[in-house]
């Protein structure tokens, strides 16, 4: 794995859960904000950190990391405007509804980009971002209705884009660091680190395991397909992928997928999965975040 070290590290506890234990002598989760300079932004920013559910009883055990890559709507500065990245998410499941996820999480924050101008970002309202409670857990957010007709898709090659603009990759160097350093000081388990992402963040996923080859040992982009010129490496390191696509998804039509799939199982990665939910548009990963059939995906691979 990529050796570097953070500017500095200081953890700051947030949030600190007071509500029933979950278990005797079991560590309650914990949510930390961790510091960093970024390489791109030049500036000190935040990503969240999730500490599991018996981290602190555990101390060891190594633990399975999971990297969230969040959308183009979830963009800041990676301070005050942090908490948009708990809007949806494994972050959003763990933390808000208190889910027993047994991973570490990294959550950061991909900045604005000149994107605050974008209406769906410059008009969002704070109200939207869920919050812990003391007790209980928030009502989810509801699945967008469609007013599209579920046709299938026509396989296509002419993408308009190896990457959308101003997306993770400028920020790619900061993200491996993220991990190296997660892995180094909390106990991560280097062979179980996983990366998934939703719509900007699958496009961000798709980069990194590129990028990154040896760092992942599974990777999940949801909503967001993959150019075939990203392949080679993500099959040459054998590793597994399971993309998720809406059927009904005006943002990432469903007729790109297939050319990077097919790359995939051209090369020889041996494990490569599609599913798309037809009757979904662009928010199917709220469905599939909300379930258990991807974590325990991810829990099944270890790297190579």
């Amino acid at each position: 794995m990529m050796k570097t070290t953070l500017t500095y590290f200081i953890v700051l506890l947030i949030l600190p859960f007071k509500g029933l234990l979950h278990a005797q002598s079991v560590s309650l989760p914990e949510l930390l904000r961790v510091p960093y300079v970024s390489h791109e932004e030049h500036e000190e920013r935040n990503f969240f950190l999730y500490l599991p559910y018996g981290f602190r009883s555990s101390p060891e055990r190594k633990w399975p990391v999971l990297m969230f890559l969040h959308g183009n709507g979830e963009r800041g500065n990676g301070r005050d405007e942090l908490d948009w990245v708990m809007v949806h998410g494994p972050m959003m499941e763990a933390w808000v509804q208190k889910r027993d996820l047994p991973f570490i999480i990294i959550a950061p924050q991909l900045p604005m980009y000149g994107m605050d101008t974008v209406s769906y970002i410059k008009n969002r309202d704070p109200v939207r971002i869920p919050k812990r409670q003391l007790t209980g857990v928030p009502e989810r957010e509801a699945e967008s209705d469609m007013p599209y007709e579920m046709k299938g898709a026509v396989p296509a090659s002419d993408f308009p884009f190896v990457m959308p603009p101003d997306g993770w990759e400028k920020v790619a160097d900061d993200l491996i660091e993220m991990v190296n350093t997660v892995v180094s000081l909390y106990h991560g388990d280097p062979d179980r680190v996983y990366l998934t992402g939703l719509s900007y963040g699958a496009n961000g996923t798709w980069y990194m395991a590129s990028k990154y080859p040896d760092v992942w040992a599974a990777i999940n982009p949801i909503v967001g397909w993959g150019h075939p010129d990203l392949m080679p490496p993500i099959a040459e390191h054998h590793i597994p992928v399971w993309c998720i696509a809406g059927g009904r998804d005006p943002a990432y039509a469903l007729k790109y997928y297939y050319d990077g799939l097919n790359k995939l199982e051209e090369l020889g990665d041996p494990e490569v999965l599609f599913t798309v939910h037809e009757d979904m548009g662009h928010d199917t990963w709220k469905r599939v975040y909300a379930g258990e059939d991807l974590y325990n995906w991810f829990l099944s691979h270890m790297r190579n």
